[in-house]
């Protein structure tokens, strides 16, 4: 393993288990109020583009940090959409 991909890892964990907290205090409270539709749109866009690129460059450290960050920020649109349809 390379120091590039040995940094990359470590990055790519650190900024995506950072969304670890959020998603089980989101879980926790139950509310998702602050999170717009629009920031899940365009952050997931985003995301899944970091992803297919890190595919083409057959970049072991993107395609690893923005998978995990993609099912976080999942997770977190699944408990907004729950909380709002209980809201209702």
């Amino acid at each position: 393993m390379t120091t590039a991909t040995l940094i990359g890892l470590v990055a790519g964990s650190l900024t995506t288990l950072a969304w670890l907290p959020q998603v089980l205090r989101a879980f926790r409270t139950r509310s998702t109020k602050d999170f717009a539709w629009e920031w899940f749109a365009m952050f997931g866009t985003g995301v899944g583009a970091w992803l297919i690129y890190g595919f083409l460059a057959a970049a072991p450290a993107v395609i690893a940090a923005n998978a995990l960050t993609l099912v976080l920020v999942l997770a977190l649109g699944a408990l907004k959409l729950t909380h709002s349809a209980r809201s209702r």
